[in-house]
């Protein structure tokens, strides 16, 4: 299963089980364990802005910094965001989150996560 690119709505049949993922390669900043990212990019507008896809993300736990506005519906896996703050954001498969540009933490993958994202 791949994206369906088309001129008016590209779209992703059956997005939870999409398999044909690009290498995105480790997170920057890891903390413990060495999380691996893949995807599937949806689409990309002029100057990468906005974006959209799908991402998969392998266990460990890694600093977190949100450069642009990011809405994300988990579909898979179990991770957690702690704000620098100190406030948690437990996720689990059907969380939807919105993370403010600016936002600044600590990510902690347990279980694969897949997720639909949407950048601006």
């Amino acid at each position: 299963m791949s994206a369906v690119v088309t001129k008016t709505a590209p779209s992703i049949p059956r997005a939870s089980e999409v398999g044909e993922l690009a290498d995105w390669g480790a997170v920057p900043m890891p903390l413990t364990g060495e999380s691996r990212t893949s995807g599937v990019l949806l689409h990309k507008g002029p100057n990468g802005e906005p974006e959209c896809g799908i991402w998969v993300c392998t266990p460990g736990t890694w600093q977190c910094e949100v450069t642009r506005d990011e809405f994300c519906h988990f579909l898979a896996g179990r991770c957690s965001y702690t704000h620098e703050s100190g406030e948690v954001i437990e996720i689990a498969p059907d969380t939807a989150a919105f993370f403010p540009a600016g936002w600044k933490g600590v990510c902690r993958v347990d279980e694969t996560v897949r997720k639909v994202y949407m950048i601006r």
